[in-house]
C-alpha cells in the first residue's frame, strides 16, 4: 500500500518563492510507486490550497488564479487518523484526503523555525525533518550560537540588538557592534536564511544603514565579525540523534563580499528559473586541504547532532584562508533543493535521499509510540477552583 504523504510549502515568509521551488523539486524525484503525493501550498496568508495545478510550477506565475483552480483545506484529527479537509466544508465531499506521513518543506520565519513544525506535532502526524525545538533553535542565528559553542564548536562571537533598541538610540547600538565586533562586521537578521537582509559594514555610517535594512526583515539582528580571506564551505549532513553522517563538501563561488539572494536563486537559474539552490555556481568537491575536509564534515555532524536535529540539513562554514581559522557560520534545517546536490557525488541520488528522510520521520514515529504523554490521576473528580491557586504541585 502507498504512503500517503502530504507536502507543505510555502507559508508567510520571505523566502516564500524558494520554498516553492525546493517542494516541487522533491515532488518531481519522489517514487510514486511508493507515495501517493498530495502538495500542499501554503500563500503568503497561511492558509492551505491543494489540486493538481499546486504541483506544476507554471502555476505559480499567477498565484490568484491558482488559488482559484485550487481547493482551500486544513488538516484535522479525526481519531486515530488525520486528514486533508476542505475548507469550508459546506455539502461537498469534505475529506481530500488520509495523511500518513507529513513533509514539511517551507523556508523561514512561520514555517521552518518550528511552527509548521508545531502544527504536525500537535496533530500527531509523522513529519519529516527536525522537532519543534531543533527547528526553532536551528531558526535562531544567537541561540544556536550559545548551543554550540558550549559544545567547543568554534563560532565567531556577536551582539544581538532588537530593533527597539536601535531605534531608541541609534548611536548607542553602533557603538556596541564598534566596540564588541569592530570593523567590518556582518550584519543580519535573527532568523531568516536565503542570504535576505544581510550587509557587510565598514564603518559606522554603513552599520546605520545596514541595520536599517535588517530590521525590515526582523525585530531582532546579530552583528558579528566578518571574517577576511574568506571561503565559504558547506557540506549536508543526513541523519538523527542516533546517527548523522556528512556529504561532500562544496565552495560556493559569490559575486560580492557575501553569497547574496541572487546568487543563489536568480543568477544561475534557467527557464522558469526553479533550479534553487541546485543552479548555484560552485565547487563540489570543494578545493581544500583532506585534513580541512574532515575536519569540516566532523564538526558538522557534531553541530547537527548537539541541536538535535533529525533529517537533513546544510551547514555553512566560514573559512580565513590565510590565517587557516575555521568558523561554523549557521546551519539551514529545511536547505534549499534539500542538498540533494552534495550527496549525489557521495552516490546517493535523489529519491533515494527522499526515501531515507521519510523513513527517518517513521522511525521517530516508532520511538515516540513508546513514551508516555499522558498521566491518570483523578485530580479533577474532586477539584474546585476555588481552592486552587495555580500551581502544578
Amino acid at each position: 500500500m502507498k504512503i500517503k504523504l502530504a507536502v507543505f510549502f510555502g507559508g508567510k515568509s520571505v523566502e516564500h518563492e524558494v520554498s516553492v521551488i525546493t517542494a516541487l523539486q522533491a515532488i518531481g524525484s519522489l517514487d510514486t510507486s511508493k507515495y501517493d503525493i498530495i502538495p500542499v501550498y501554503i500563500d503568503k496568508n497561511n492558509c492551505m490550497y491543494t489540486g493538481i495545478m499546486t504541483g506544476r510550477i507554471e502555476s505559480y506565475a499567477d498565484i490568484a488564479l491558482l488559488k482559484r483552480q485550487s481547493l482551500r483545506v486544513f488538516p484535522v484529527r479525526d481519531g486515530n487518523r488525520v486528514l486533508l479537509v476542505k475548507y469550508p466544508a459546506g455539502f461537498a465531499k469534505k475529506i481530500i484526503s488520509e495523511i500518513d506521513v507529513a513533509f514539511p518543506l517551507g523556508h523561514g520565519t512561520n514555517v521552518e523555525d518550528g511552527a509548521l513544525q508545531g502544527l504536525l506535532e500537535f496533530l500527531g502526524v509523522p513529519y519529516v525533518g527536525c522537532d519543534v525545538i531543533s527547528a526553532a533553535n536551528g531558526m535562531n542565528k544567537f541561540t544556536q550560537k550559545i548551543l554550540l559553542k558550549h559544545e567547543g564548536i568554534p563560532i565567531l562571537d556577536c551582539v544581538k540588538i532588537t530593533a527597539s533598541e536601535f531605534f531608541a538610540d541609534i548611536d548607542s547600538a553602533v557603538k556596541l557592534i564598534e566596540d564588541k565586533i569592530s570593523f567590518p562586521t556582518v550584519i543580519k537578521p535573527i532568523n531568516l536564511g536565503s542570504s535576505v537582509g544581510i550587509k557587510v559594514a565598514e564603518n559606522i555610517k554603513d552599520a546605520e544603514a545596514a541595520l536599517e535594512h535588517a530590521f525590515l526583515f526582523s525585530s531582532e539582528i546579530i552583528a558579528e565579525r566578518a571574517v577576511q580571506n574568506l571561503r565559504e564551505i558547506n557540506v549536508s549532513v543526513l541523519g538523527d540523534r542516533d546517527g548523522a553522517e556528512a556529504s561532500e563538501c562544496e565552495e560556493p563561488i559569490s559575486s560580492d563580499e557575501i553569497l547574496s539572494y541572487d546568487d543563489k536563486y536568480k543568477n544561475n537559474s534557467k527557464g522558469v528559473k526553479s533550479s534553487g539552490m541546485a543552479s548555484l555556481s560552485r565547487k563540489i568537491p570543494a578545493e581544500i586541504p583532506a585534513g580541512l575536509r574532515e575536519k569540516i564534515r566532523e564538526l558538522a555532524v557534531k553541530a547537527f547532532c548537539a541541536l538535535g536535529c533529525s533529517g537533513v540539513a546544510r551547514i555553512d562554514f566560514l573559512y580565513d584562508s590565510l590565517n587557516d581559522e575555521l568558523f561554523y557560520n549557521e546551519i539551514n534545517t529545511v536547505p534549499g533543493s534539500l542538498a540533494f546536490y552534495l550527496w549525489e557525488p557521495a552516490g546517493l541520488k535523489y529519491p533515494e535521499l527522499l526515501d531515507k528522510l521519510i523513513n527517518l520521520a517513521l522511525k521517530r514515529e516508532r520511538e515516540n509510540k513508546a513514551i508516555n504523554f499522558s498521566f491518570e490521576t483523578n485530580i479533577l473528580s474532586a477539584a474546585k477552583l476555588s481552592g486552587l491557586k495555580g500551581s502544578k504541585n
